[in-house]
């Protein structure tokens, strides 16, 4: 039986792990430290699924009806 693959479910908005340049960028811009960010579990489902890391942040870009997109940022951290 083939393993199904979350992140292509119509549910699931967009999942993307930022390089660490777009981290350290991420984290000036908005003047916090990566402990300040919401978390994800390393055992949550689109996290394994992107084989992230402790330590990974992940990038969630929702549809909105009213901004078309909404981004949101979350750290890895184990469970």
């Amino acid at each position: 039986m083939e393993e199904y693959n979350i992140t292509e479910h119509n549910f699931v908005p967009k999942h993307l792990i930022l390089d660490e340049k777009d981290v350290v960028e991420l984290l000036k811009e908005y003047n916090i430290s990566i402990r300040q960010l919401p978390r994800i579990f390393v055992t949550d489902p689109v996290a394994k699924a992107l084989n992230a890391k402790k330590g990974d942040v992940i990038k969630i870009i929702r549809k909105s009806p009213s901004a078309k997109e909404a981004v949101f940022y979350r750290v890895v951290v184990n469970a």
